[in-house]
């Protein structure tokens, strides 16, 4: 049974039939059972037919005596059994019922202690809510106990970049909120890093972080399964954020307009399993993003329309073993963008409609093994774009509607010309 089913079940709560029609259909099914012994014993027996007896003895009738109590006590037996089972799931569900209770009370003064004006009580009500999610009754508190803490990082938050010189008291509740948002981030990663059979793990549910700022964070070994991760609209600044050996798989993760303004963020060894990797409108202007060695097997990779306008981003050694990966109206306006050692391995790579104006992008021993390696309609405007020993095992490179100056003459990365590129090139127009 999936999560979202198994969440529906528990909000439904306790239904039961009426005691006359599931004694009815236990009395049926009882009846269904001891005919299909009866008559396999029959078969299995080779009997031909029943001796017919016009007298019985004392001995007969006594049988038959105890065959019609037998009955009367297995009936008795039977409903005996469907009143202690229903009895057993009123139990049950009044006990749930009481500790849903119990959690809901625990529940209102967590958030109570997440709105104070001390830092330290705040931290506590982290802990506390942490706390409830691991003791939830259901799924389904447990999520909302998760659905606070996000909510808790989306509040409006200001970055330190973004503090007054010299305010002595906003850089101190600066550094109070940073403390609590980090261990709500510290508190989140470690349940993502228990193994799913574990009771504590927070595996396959959703996990909201739209709109967050951070400053730091560790997420690394963090595993992402089934439920959905949205960073959309996510702002990097300052820190290290680490999602490093992070599994994203078979949900939904979404880096769509994030922003990766400062510091540093990285995915090297990160694996996108089984469902797309969005990273389409994300903007890379000054921070230092690794995706080293990390890869993406899912449907699809997309950073359509993403701006690469400054700072570093790494792919070097990432295995791309999808159906597409798609750089669509990208610009590349600026630093340094690397697939260096980058294995393409699947349906298509799409650079069409993109921008190479400024900085340097390099497919140094780069190697695709897919059908179409697509640079239709892209504009060459003073970007280094190097290919120096890239292999096109099977693909077509495709230029045709590109402009500007083509990066037909490959180079090395000193400037000289590079002898023996393996290349297999088809120009399409």
């Amino acid at each position: 049974m999936d999560t979202s089913r198994r969440r529906r079940d528990e909000r439904r709560g306790l239904r039961l039939w009426p005691v006359g029609r599931v004694l009815a259909l236990a009395f049926a099914a009882a009846v269904l059972v001891a005919a299909s012994v009866f008559y396999t014993g029959w078969d299995l027996l080779a009997v031909q037919g029943l001796k017919p007896e016009r007298r019985i003895d004392s001995t007969t009738l006594f049988d038959l005596v105890k065959l019609s109590f037998g009955v009367v006590a297995g009936a008795g037996a039977l409903v005996a059994l469907v009143v202690a089972y229903r009895r057993q799931r009123v139990d049950e569900d009044g006990a749930l019922r009481e500790a849903t209770r119990l959690h809901t009370e625990r529940f209102t003064t967590a958030v109570s202690q997440l709105g104070d004006e001390s830092a330290a009580v705040r931290l506590g009500g982290v802990h506390a809510l942490a706390g409830l999610a691991d003791d939830a009754p259901t799924l389904d508190l447990r999520q909302t106990c998760i659905d606070v803490l996000c909510a808790y990082l989306r509040l409006p938050y200001t970055a330190e970049a973004d503090l007054p010189d010299g305010d002595i008291e906003a850089r101190n509740a600066y550094l109070a909120m940073r403390e609590v948002r980090h261990t709500v981030i510290r508190l989140i990663g470690n349940h993502l890093r228990l193994p799913k059979t574990h009771s504590h793990s927070w595996q396959g549910l959703d996990f909201d972080f739209t709109g967050v700022t951070f400053d730091g964070g560790d997420f690394s070994g963090a595993v992402f399964s089934q439920g959905s991760a949205s960073f959309r609209n996510t702002r990097f600044s300052m820190g290290r954020v680490d999602f490093s050996g992070a599994v994203f798989s078979g949900g939904s993760v979404s880096f769509r307009n994030a922003e990766f303004s400062s510091g540093t963020v990285t995915f090297s060894e990160a694996m996108f399993v089984g469902s797309a990797a969005i990273f389409s409108d994300a903007g890379f202007s000054g921070s230092t993003v690794y995706f080293s060695r990390a890869r993406f097997s899912g449907s699809a990779v997309t950073f359509n329309s993403a701006e690469f306008s400054s700072g570093t981003v790494v792919f070097s050694g990432a295995k791309f073993v999808v159906g597409a990966v798609s750089f669509d109206h990208v610009g590349f306006s600026g630093g340094e963008v690397s697939f260096s050692g980058a294995e393409f391995t699947g349906g298509a790579v799409s650079f069409r409609n993109a921008s190479f104006s400024n900085g340097r992008v390099s497919f140094i021993g780069a190697e695709f093994s897919v059908g179409t390696v697509s640079f239709r309609s892209a504009e060459f405007s003073g970007s280094a774009v190097i290919f120096s020993e890239a292999m096109f095992i099977g693909s077509a490179l495709e230029f045709s509607g590109a402009t500007g100056e083509m990066p037909f003459g490959l180079v090395s990365p000193d400037g000289s010309p590079e002898v023996g590129v393996r290349l297999s090139l088809i120009w399409r127009h």
